[in-house]
């Protein structure tokens, strides 16, 4: 029998998102000596066009990503944690938030990850994702790399 990832959207303080999101946490300080919490410290729960998920396969939870308001037209892509390789987690988990950034109203994706997150980087750019310019707060910081996909189909 083949395992499905399911994905649901829930709220990033309830005790699945939570427990995720610190190994997600501890995962990136073992890596790079950063954990990434301060970047997800500003998130609206009351915001419409913000959302978090939690991926599982047979009632685990193996998984999470975020998208976050920059402007009307664009998302951030955020918390992005895949805890088993192999098993698409990442890539399910990146189309649905896709999708439902369509839904909202988004045009765009953009995110940041490490340069030394050699595989991230990778894997945005199998998906479509381009380097663009550092933005916001990572826009003098050599360290990071910042990468976008337009939303639209047409392009």
């Amino acid at each position: 029998m083949k395992e499905s990832v399911s994905i649901q959207i829930t709220n990033p303080d309830n005790e699945k998102a939570l427990a995720i999101t610190e190994e997600l946490s501890e995962n990136l300080y073992l890596r790079f000596g950063s954990d990434g919490k301060n970047s997800f410290q500003d998130w609206e729960n009351e915001n419409s066009k913000f959302v978090f998920v939690v991926a599982e396969i047979n009632n685990e939870t193996v998984g999470c990503g975020a998208i976050r308001p920059i402007d009307k037209n664009t998302g951030e892509v955020k918390r992005m944690y895949s805890k088993v390789a192999g098993k698409k987690i990442g890539q399910t988990i990146l189309a649905f938030l896709e999708d439902k950034a369509r839904s909202l109203g988004y045009l765009n994706l953009v995110l940041e990850t490490r340069v030394k997150n050699e595989s991230a980087v990778q894997f945005y750019q199998k998906q479509g994702y381009k380097v663009i310019s550092n933005y916001g707060k990572y826009t003098d910081r050599p360290e990071a790399i910042c990468l976008g996909k337009s939303l639209n189909q047409n392009l």
